[in-house]
């Protein structure tokens, strides 16, 4: 095979070669250049995780969700397996135990019955890392959040320099990411979302490296051989992908956090298709779908979904050893009787309603339940089978459990990204004037709170950029805006299907990655080439460093309802923007 340059640009340049364009712009940098982007993003990660370590402990109570996960991730360690925990450990009326762990009361608080989790393990077990450094209170259950979210923005640095081949935009994407409200609290909180957002970043940047690995090999096979290069050849075949392979394992961390990652892992399967279809087609191959989808396709589905299957498996470890107690005492629960039917019903001593499941079958067990307990590999069979009914249960219970159920700080999805209702997740009011730290008049009051508000500026800018990376996407045929674009649609229109049920703004951490992603890349464009000054220039380096500055004063004004700093309540009303927002 002869390769040949095929024309020559508007300037008089020669079109560069497939083999040439495949080489990814990171590897043309110096090698200081190289060691400057590895500074700057390591700096950036330990200012951000500083950020997050001030106060970490404060509120000294479990905030909002963390009364499930912490306590959770503490059964873990001690364990091995989720138990339910007493009522109390003193052995009073008590509705539950969480002054008595507050107060150091953190042994012997389980009943010995295993707990119907409604989530996988892994974020749990990373919480339960940070209790056993540091024990069982607020900061300890907190810590694995803040080195979560502080590796979140190395990531996010990477990433976009790998994409753009600029350090500095690497640098402001992390910049961008590190000044986000939400990402800011979730990483002050022990909530499993931060957890599958990390997860989720990781995949994607490996499916990136993997792109630009992959383009390479092809083209230097290409170049090396005749062999299968042509309009109706195959082109290469490149069976081991060790950048697909990392992702595959990425995504099946985050199934075992949150099962909604499912979700993005689907989509950018498919689009990592597309771009192995679009390597073959530069090197001239006809028919690069098809052809991509055998000769690409098939052996990354085994290196994405299969691997992810495997490690999701591998994470109920916990689960699996102790499935006995499992089928004894959550075999036949409500979930598993239930027939399909049910209606909502109100609260007894409220006006809130919860669903009732009508019709129930008291015969319904697991089947593993009755068997006789197999051994060997029989008896990991077994132990599978039982997850896979659990696994039914918990879907049976999301899916249809919470229907009727209503919560103060629930959203819908629609209007996630113009930050329609922010959750409180802790607050103390009515604080004396008198009280220290507290200016309020004689007549007023302070008060404290830590709300999970993403930053304004930032979050309302996202939705022009990635309005404009549709654009690019379909207009410019930029593949970087469409990860952009197709990352932020399958982490948010998924949760369009429950939005008839209590969910949260929070979840929307997910799709935080992907809309930062754009925001960069239209800076980027809008910033143009560097090369010599120009009025477009100027004016883009204008709009781009207005809005990173907007974006940093912004996250200093909300500060204090994001650390649970004490406010009069006028100075807390002028960051209260909308009514929704309290």
């Amino acid at each position: 095979m002869t390769v040949v340059g095929l024309s020559r640009t508007a300037l008089g340049r020669r079109v560069p070669l497939a083999v040439e364009r495949a080489v990814s712009p990171v590897r043309r940098l110096s090698a200081r250049q190289r060691l400057v982007g590895w500074l700057g993003p390591i700096a950036l990660t330990l200012l951000a995780f500083g950020m997050r370590l001030i106060g970490l402990g404060n509120p000294h109570r479990f905030a909002f969700d963390e009364t499930y996960y912490a306590k959770d991730a503490w059964s873990l360690l001690n364990n091995g397996y989720i138990e339910t925990y007493l009522t109390d450990v003193d052995g009073n009326t008590k509705t539950d135990i969480n002054a008595d762990i507050l107060a150091g009361h953190t042994q012997h608080v389980w009943t010995g019955d295993p707990s119907l989790a409604v989530h996988p393990d892994v974020g749990k077990w990373l919480i339960a890392l940070g209790e056993k450094a540091f024990g069982m209170d607020p900061f300890g259950w907190r810590i694995a959040s803040a080195v979560a979210g502080a590796l979140m923005v190395l990531v996010m640095c990477r990433l976009v320099r790998r994409m753009t081949g600029s350090t500095v935009l690497g640098c402001i994407a992390g910049t961008l990411l590190m000044l986000d409200g939400l990402h800011f609290v979730l990483s002050r909180l022990a909530l499993l979302d931060i957890f599958l957002a990390l997860f989720l970043l990781c995949a994607v940047s490996c499916l990136v490296a993997d792109r630009d690995w992959h383009r390479a090999r092809l083209a230097k096979r290409a170049r090396r051989t005749e062999e299968g290069v042509g309009l109706t050849g195959w082109g290469p075949r490149i069976l081991f992908r060790p950048w697909l392979l990392a992702a595959g394992v990425c995504f099946g961390l985050a199934l075992g956090t949150k099962w909604t990652a499912a979700y993005p892992l689907a989509a950018l399967g498919v689009l990592c298709w597309l771009w192995s279809a679009g390597a073959r087609r530069s090197l001239g191959i006809r028919w690069a779908l098809p052809k991509g989808a055998i000769a690409d396709g098939i052996p990354a589905f085994l290196s994405l979904v299969v691997v992810a299957l495997l490690v999701y498996v591998a994470t109920w470890g916990g689960w699996l050893a102790h499935a006995k107690e499992y089928e004894e005492h959550l075999s036949s629960t409500q979930y598993r009787q239930y027939t399909g039917q049910g209606h909502c019903a109100k609260d007894t001593d409220s006006d809130d309603e919860h669903y009732v499941a009508d019709n129930l079958d008291t015969s319904r067990k697991w089947p593993t339940a009755t068997e006789k307990d197999a051994s060997g590999v029989g008896e990991v069979w077994q132990s599978l089978r039982s997850l896979w009914y659990y696994h039914q249960d918990v879907y049976t219970f999301h899916t249809h459990f919470l229907n009727c159920s209503t919560h103060f700080y629930q959203s819908k999805p629609s209007s996630w990204l113009l930050i329609n209702r922010p959750v409180g997740v802790a607050v103390t009011n009515d604080i004396s004037p008198d009280a220290p730290g507290c200016d309020a008049p004689a007549d007023s009051t302070c008060i404290k709170q830590v709300l999970l508000l993403p930053t304004p500026v930032l979050w309302w800018g996202g939705v022009l950029a990635l309005m404009f990376a549709v654009v690019m996407w379909i207009g410019a045929r930029d593949w970087r805006y469409g990860l952009a674009v197709v990352g932020a649609l399958s982490t948010w229109l998924p949760w369009m299907m429950y939005d008839d049920r209590p969910i949260f703004l929070f979840y929307a951490i997910a799709i935080l990655p992907f809309t930062i992603i754009a925001i960069t890349l239209t800076i980027g464009t809008l910033i143009g080439p560097s090369r010599a000054p120009s009025p477009r220039r100027t004016a883009g380096v204008v709009v781009s460093g207005a809005f990173v500055v907007l974006t940093l004063v912004n996250f200093a004004w909300f500060w204090p309802i994001w650390t649970n700093q004490i406010l009069t309540h006028s100075e807390w009303l002028d960051r209260i923007w909308f009514s929704r927002w309290v």
